[in-house]
């Protein structure tokens, strides 16, 4: 197998009071503050129809994770057996996409503050996508 190279563009990044990776939250509901995404112009007609109060998840790339890691003691806790990154929500892996499902708290142009985003200043977005209502077909 040929293996093809992919390339991502980030569409912004985020902006945090989280700068140390040791302290941040785990996940978003375990006491993460509120960040602003700041997007790109060049994306701001994607922004079109959010609105305050929705969720969505953020898709980033966890760009301080370890790329060379497989195993993990889950959320760093040596007491804890090691295992497979898959079978974790580890942010050190092969390919360190973040996935934050977090809530639109207010919209200014192009930054979306939002809550429960436990992910560091300065990380790359990569997507935005809507928490889908399975009773609305969008």
């Amino acid at each position: 197998m040929v293996e093809q190279p992919y390339v991502l563009k980030p569409i912004g990044r985020v902006e945090s009071c989280l700068v140390d990776p040791a302290t941040a939250p785990k996940q978003g509901a375990e006491g993460s503050p509120a960040a602003w995404l700041v997007f790109d112009e060049r994306v701001g007609d994607g922004l079109r129809d959010l609105a305050e109060g929705d969720d969505v998840i953020v898709l980033s790339w966890l760009d301080r994770a370890r790329r060379d890691t497989l195993v993990v003691h889950p959320r760093d806790d040596p007491s804890s057996p090691l295992r497979g990154v898959f079978s974790t929500r580890s942010a050190d892996r092969p390919n360190p996409i973040g996935l934050h499902r977090v809530g639109i708290v207010a919209i200014e142009g192009l930054r979306v503050l939002v809550s429960n985003l436990e992910a560091l200043d300065g990380t790359p977005i990569l997507d935005v996508k809507a928490v889908l209502d399975p009773t609305v077909d969008r």
